[in-house]
């Protein structure tokens, strides 16, 4: 039996049967979103450098165009930024090695005292440990770090370094190439679109590069934040290399969960061999504050007020991209997420955020004819 209005089954035609169909659909989309998920994660060395670049790309793609605004050709003024780029990481870099090296003799002048202090805090701390306790944990340790595991995982640890290198390389040149080339790229992949989608794609574009500039904006921010406080601390302290650690962990920030976790236990580390155990319990505390302010409050606020997402949908999405790629997947869940948002946005026509030149919620002209 057919359902006159709808030309359909009448089994299809009800409540259940419309909610059936839906659920096919849904499944079919859910897998065709799995199939792709697998498909990039066996390519992690290509896909994850040219999504980094994409998103460093809409960072920096606005001095590009201003540049470009002030009669630069526009390959000197991408050379221009990228050199631009490299020349302050360089100086940061630079500027570290500079530091370290100059404080490093201070350093290890305190280390012996240092040593001795957490040698009598670990004795007659809350919890004691005795020589022997301590003897023996420096044989487990040594005998770790020239066992035949310890050997195997620095072999993994070297082709991961490897890996990291190749991956860096790729990342600076398609990042080059996709400021130089990217109106000509987006075009392109546009091209395979019907002609009635295209510029309702373009647009989706345009406000994707200016969702993924306001993340990388957003993410300095956090960074910055952390790296400022933990380094006023160590500086109060008196703690050495206290600059130093606070760009580690700046640059650690743009690290999700590990980032900034590494480098504050790098700051825990260096306050406890100069300074002793009360001053590194200090710095845990202060370092474990940070972490707890950024995962709880700057990541979820901040960046959710940048992205136009709830906090919460942040913080679900940090969860699942850790659960399905580790690190990497919280590093690029957050800015995929939020292309895919805008994208949808802007298709519905929800997206309040005006196009280039554009008036909010108003489509451009070619999409009214």
């Amino acid at each position: 039996m057919t359902e006159p209005r709808t030309g359909m089954p009448a089994i299809w035609s009800d409540g259940l049967g419309r909610a059936s169909i839906r659920s096919v659909q849904a499944l079919t989309v859910a897998v065709l979103a799995w199939a792709i998920i697998w498909t990039a994660t066996r390519v992690p060395l290509v896909i994850i450098p040219v999504l980094i670049a994409a998103i460093l790309a809409a960072a920096i793609s606005p001095l590009v165009r201003w540049l470009t605004g002030h009669a630069w050709p526009r390959a000197l003024a991408v050379v221009a930024a990228f050199v631009a780029i490299l020349a302050v990481v360089g100086g940061i870099i630079a500027g570290i090695v500079v530091l370290v090296y100059n404080q490093w003799a201070e350093l290890s002048a305190r280390a012996a005292t240092g040593v001795e202090q957490l040698h009598t805090f670990l004795n007659n701390g809350p919890f004691p440990v005795s020589d022997k306790q301590i003897t023996a944990a420096t044989d487990a340790a040594r005998a770790f770090f020239t066992s035949s595991t310890f050997g195997a995982e620095a072999l993994t640890g070297a082709r991961t370094v490897g890996d990291i290198f190749a991956g860096v390389v790729l990342t600076a040149v398609t990042l080059f190439f996709f400021l130089k080339d990217g109106p000509e790229i987006r075009t392109f992949l546009i091209g395979f679109l019907p002609a009635g989608h295209r510029a309702m794609a373009r647009l989706a574009a345009d406000r994707s590069t200016a969702v993924l500039g306001g993340y990388v904006r957003g993410t300095a921010i956090v960074a910055a934040i952390d790296g400022l406080t933990v380094g006023i601390v160590l500086a109060i302290m008196g703690v050495p290399l206290a600059l130093p650690l606070g760009v580690f962990i700046f640059m650690g920030g743009f690290i999700p969960i590990v980032g900034a976790t590494v480098a504050g236990t790098l700051a825990i580390v260096v306050a406890l061999i100069s300074n002793g155990p009360i001053p590194a319990l200090i710095v845990l505390a202060v370092v474990i504050g940070v972490n707890q302010l950024e995962h709880h409050f700057l990541q979820p606020v901040l960046m959710g007020k940048v992205l136009s997402i709830h906090g919460l949908a942040i913080l679900l999405v940090l969860a699942a991209g850790t659960i399905v790629a580790g690190i990497v997947g919280a590093l690029l869940a957050v800015p995929i997420t939020a292309v895919g948002w805008t994208v949808l946005k802007t298709w519905s026509g929800r997206d309040p955020l005006p196009g280039p030149g554009l008036p909010a919620g108003e489509p451009p002209d070619e999409l009214l004819e």
